[in-house]
């Protein structure tokens, strides 16, 4: 388990000069880590919580049409219209989570029209902040693999021919 030192400060009794912290050096530690043990216990992260934080985030960035390959979009479809059935955040994410570390691996596709090493990047950023605020995990890597770019149907061909 690793602490770490947030600050370093001398207490100021300003209102107490009695108390017991006055002049004194006082250091704030935090514990670090998603399992964090004790006598009251530990706590465990599951790949998946990870995956999902990490979908929802993903998704949330403008310019990502779809999360997944073929045929797992082919799936998240007949599982959007299937009763009883919510369509699969985790679609499209693979992650590692160890003790205290957790690599993501993205799989979108893109609008057309938008720059890829920019939209990379915001969900790289955002995957990131998201899990680590929301674990305390440090993320190692997110790892963004465009698979596909998504044209407007109004852009796609209209099946007449080009030429007569």
């Amino acid at each position: 388990m690793s602490e770490q030192t947030i600050a370093t400060s001398t207490a100021s009794a300003a209102a107490d000069e009695s108390s017991p912290a006055a002049g004194k050096d006082v250091e704030l530690v935090r514990k670090s880590g998603p399992q964090t043990g004790g006598s009251l216990g530990t706590t465990s992260i599951a790949d998946i919580v990870v995956a999902k934080i990490a979908g929802i985030a993903a998704r949330e960035i403008d310019g990502v049409y779809d999360l997944g390959g073929t045929t797992e979009r082919a799936v998240g479809k007949v599982r959007e219209v299937l009763p009883g059935t919510t369509a699969d955040v985790t679609q499209g994410i693979d992650v590692e989570v160890g003790e205290r570390q957790a690599a993501v691996d993205v799989s979108i596709i893109a609008e057309f029209g938008v720059a890829i090493h920019q939209l990379a990047g915001a969900i790289r950023r955002n995957v990131i902040n998201a899990i680590e605020q929301m674990t305390g995990l440090d993320v190692t890597e997110v790892n963004v693999t465009v698979l596909d770019v998504h044209f407007e149907d109004d852009l796609q061909d209209s099946g007449e021919p080009r030429v007569q």
